[in-house]
């Protein structure tokens, strides 16, 4: 048991400091090649670290009780988390019609073929590991943990999609649509934040 909820713990901790990373990494780029899509993936990543550290504190109060639903520390989280993914759906959504309106073009998308890949990756080990650990604990609410992941997982292949056909054919209006996509699946997270406020429990809808 002390070994499995270690191993959560570690789990826990190397998605939030991924996650720190990867926002930074992605709104640098972002920013100065002027790819709106690797911009908002790297928001993304900063607002996931917020429900990261939900999880944290989900896990250390594993270590001395069973735990099904959230106390007021995680609910806060979630409220914050869940406003934050809808901020950035309303920006992105603006920010993707003002690409098409002006044909504005990223000068290049290649970090963000880079970036996705390595997310790709460091996702699909995350989202594994968690549910083993989750199972084995039968713990549903790590269980759900690795199910959300497969949103970060998704959220990777619909950047490194758009990156990549830009990357072809260099049509503006491509970016766009991978800030769209972008803003699809934060518009989903926000709502199944809320979700989680609401009924007081940990399930997720990203099971798809």
């Amino acid at each position: 048991m002390k070994k499995l909820l270690s191993r959560a713990l570690f789990l826990a901790i190397v998605t939030v400091l991924y996650n720190v990373i990867e926002g930074f990494v992605s709104v640098i780029f972002g920013a100065e090649d002027e790819t709106l899509a690797l911009f908002g993936f790297g928001v993304d990543s900063f607002v996931e670290v917020i429900s990261g550290v939900g999880i944290l504190h989900f896990i250390f109060r594993m270590n001395y009780k069973e735990i099904s639903l959230r106390e007021n520390f995680e609910k806060t989280a979630l409220r914050i988390t869940g406003t934050a993914f809808y901020i950035l759906t309303v920006g992105l959504v603006i920010g993707s019609v003002l690409i098409i309106v002006n044909d504005v073009k990223p000068d290049t998308t290649l970090p963000g073929v880079i970036i996705s890949l390595i997310s790709i990756a460091t996702m699909y080990y995350l989202m594994n590991a968690k549910l083993k650990v989750g199972k084995e604990l039968k713990s549903d609410a790590l269980i759900a943990d690795a199910n959300c992941t497969k949103t970060c997982f998704y959220l990777s292949f619909v950047l490194l999609t758009s990156s990549g056909l830009y990357e072809i054919f260099e049509l503006g209006f491509i970016d766009a649509l991978g800030s769209l996509g972008i803003a699809y699946f934060s518009y989903k997270e926000g709502r199944e934040a809320f979700e989680k406020v609401r009924t007081g429990n940990l399930a997720c809808s990203c099971e798809n």
